[in-house]
């Protein structure tokens, strides 16, 4: 197992003290169990940040903001998040000076509930799903109402906002820096911020990349029909604008079972995981590291660490109560032709991935296309 560690940091003051906790991360060499002996993939460990991934475009979506006078001193930020996100805000607020309101739902874990508001967050919880738009248009109406009663607020928006997507130039950048050539990217898709962030700028630097996108069954942002989701932290119930869908070679879908076998399995082996987009993109990058040539340098991002998923991933009881134990996934995923060409239950692989909102599928429901710009994704990932 080999590992790059995060450089010294030398700041100026408590705020640049702060800033200069996010990005260096480290890169981890995964092997064994998954793949044998010579091959692996290379996870760029982003639970290292103080608050994960979304600590990037936390920080960069409130700078940009405030460049543009967006954003005032000291106006209170309002957003939407079921974590992670949040505490990139709630990191923000800190250092720029902003309160921060962030709305969730029941479905956040009681740990990061506390841990938001032990950051100085104010968390705003919805009680009640919308009758049509669920828990995500709950969330959206809150926030809107919590606008009016602040003006001069501020919402990142960070479904559709670009500066969600240019956060992740400094981690493409740390990527190539440390790998030298990058021939296969995996990330999860929720946002599609870093996906399409990263990707971007690797592709340019080596056009031959293939991007390989990671979703979850019962997500939409792949074409695929929407259905209540057991994994959050990757995966949407709408369409959301920033996924860069010219920029994947393939996509697959993961099921909760195969990713808490991937992330039992990465733990006991690596000293190193974290929730169900760590399972997901791990066990997608070990049979890409199986199967393609042995030289391939594959990079995969894991997003975040294990620690909000004690009570989840890691609880044998909850895992046993949904059915998720003893359950280890196939050696290869079931492929389609289409991304809608049926529903799909279980780790599944499409090679040809479009913008779903160009499928002409019959029996499309063109209402809820609709909701494409407009609604939230109701997963860590995206929030």
């Amino acid at each position: 197992m080999h590992s790059m560690t995060k450089s010294d940091l030398t700041p100026a003051g408590s705020g640049s003290a702060l800033r200069g906790l996010v990005g260096d991360t480290p890169l981890l060499h995964v092997s064994q169990p998954f793949t044998e002996p010579g091959r692996g993939f290379w996870a760029k460990l982003e639970g290292f940040n103080p608050g994960g991934i979304k600590d990037r475009p936390g920080l960069h979506m409130v700078e940009r903001a405030r460049a543009r006078g967006e954003l005032q001193p000291g106006a209170r930020i309002i957003e939407s998040t079921s974590g992670t996100l949040g505490l990139g805000l709630a990191l923000a607020g800190m250092v720029y000076g902003h309160p921060v309101t962030l709305v969730t739902d029941p479905g956040l874990e009681m740990s990061m509930t506390r841990l938001l508001t032990a950051y100085g967050a104010q968390v705003n919880l919805v009680s009640e799903p919308h009758p049509t738009g669920g828990w995500q248009q709950a969330r959206r109406d809150r926030v809107a109402k919590l606008m009016e009663q602040h003006p001069g607020s501020w919402c990142p928006d960070q479904y559709n906002n670009p500066d969600n997507t240019t956060a992740y130039t400094p981690l493409a950048l740390e990527l190539a820096t440390e790998l030298g050539h990058i021939d296969v990217l995996v990330c999860s898709v929720g946002t599609g911020g870093h996906s399409a962030g990263v990707s971007r700028v690797l592709q340019q630097l080596y056009p031959d990349l293939k991007l390989v996108g990671v979703d979850t069954i019962g997500s939409t942002i792949f074409g695929q029909p929407a259905r209540p989701r057991l994994m959050r932290g990757l995966g949407s119930s709408i369409y959301p604008r920033n996924v860069a869908y010219d920029n994947f070679s393939e996509v697959h879908w993961v099921a909760p079972a195969e990713a808490v076998w991937t992330c039992r399995q990465l733990a006991t082996s690596h000293y190193a995981t974290g929730g169900w987009s760590v399972g997901a993109v791990a066990m997608v990058a070990g049979w890409l590291a199986r199967t393609l040539p042995a030289d391939t340098r594959i990079a995969a991002i894991f997003p975040d660490g294990p620690q909000r998923y004690l009570g989840t991933v890691y609880d044998d009881d909850y895992c046993s109560a949904h059915g998720l134990l003893d359950s280890p996934p196939a050696p290869e995923p079931e492929v389609i032709g289409r991304l809608d060409e049926k529903e799909v239950t279980r780790w599944t692989r499409c090679t040809t991935v479009v913008d779903p909102l160009t499928l002409n599928s019959e029996g499309r429901n063109a209402d809820v296309l609709e909701l494409a710009g407009a609604a939230e994704a109701d997963s860590e990932e995206t929030a």
